[in-house]
């Protein structure tokens, strides 16, 4: 199975093999999160896209403003897809966005602000897959955003599979998983990094916590647990050299 990345590259790599994985498999919602906080995403955007390339014009592509839309139509030059922003609130506005001959859907860094939207969309979408990368869905610092609307907001991010998710904790800590393994919780000992849990769902911040402060493996066997040098400080340079 994958473990924790060494660059920049093979993160990219590797999130575009689980997407690929999880199409095969059947999933037609799903998530790729690079979770760190410099990250700009235009040039992983750029990089992720070869996941694409079978799909050609069939391939629709929404930022969350149309800043974000517009600079990828200048900078992507000569890509046969096309690239929208999110848009209004207006139902037909968005129902003329999605089209019959479109076939596969990314969405760019969509934030719990564009949820309305975003669900309009995918209701349009219908059984035909998506990809959101970096979505901020479930941001609870948006104001004005009352009880039964989390909820919906809640229960149509639930029906995304995360296939792909890579977040450092802290300097020494990282919460890892690429589809189809399970979350992985590394923390690095003596100067490598070392796998000490394995999970089934995403592991909370108090989870994360408590498993390191345990400090022992729990990956449900008695092997020795993997390790790997500590690159992981060198990763987050690469992304903050990236986003500079």
């Amino acid at each position: 199975m994958p473990e924790l990345p060494n660059s920049l590259e093979e993160a990219i790599a590797q999130s575009r093999i689980a997407t690929q994985a999880a199409l095969a498999d059947g999933y037609t919602r799903l998530q790729v999160d690079f979770l760190f906080p410099e990250i700009k995403l235009m040039p992983v955007a750029e990089q992720f896209l070869p996941l694409f390339a079978e799909y050609d014009s069939r391939l629709k592509i929404f930022f969350a403003d149309a800043g974000g839309a517009a600079l990828a139509n200048r900078d992507w030059i000569g890509t046969p897809f096309k690239i929208l922003d999110i848009g209004t609130g207006r139902a037909a506005s968005l129902q003329s966005k999605i089209q019959p001959e479109d076939e596969i859907f990314l969405f760019i860094a969509p934030t719990a602000v564009e949820v309305p939207q975003v669900e309009k969309l995918c209701e349009n979408i219908g059984d035909r897959p998506f990809v959101m990368l970096n979505p901020r869905l479930e941001d609870s610092g948006v104001v004005g955003i009352g009880y039964t609307a989390r909820q919906t907001r809640q229960r149509f991010v639930s029906t995304i599979e995360s296939c792909y998710y890579l977040r450092p904790v802290d300097d020494t800590t990282a919460v890892f998983r690429c589809y189809p393994g399970l979350w992985e919780v590394w923390v690095e000992t003596n100067g490598e990094y070392q796998k000490i849990a394995e999970l089934p769902t995403r592991p909370t911040g108090d989870e994360v916590d408590l498993i390191v402060s345990q400090g022992q493996p729990q990956t449900g066997t008695d092997a020795a647990p993997a390790k790997k040098p500590s690159v992981f400080k060198s990763l987050q340079r690469f992304f903050k050299a990236l986003s500079s």
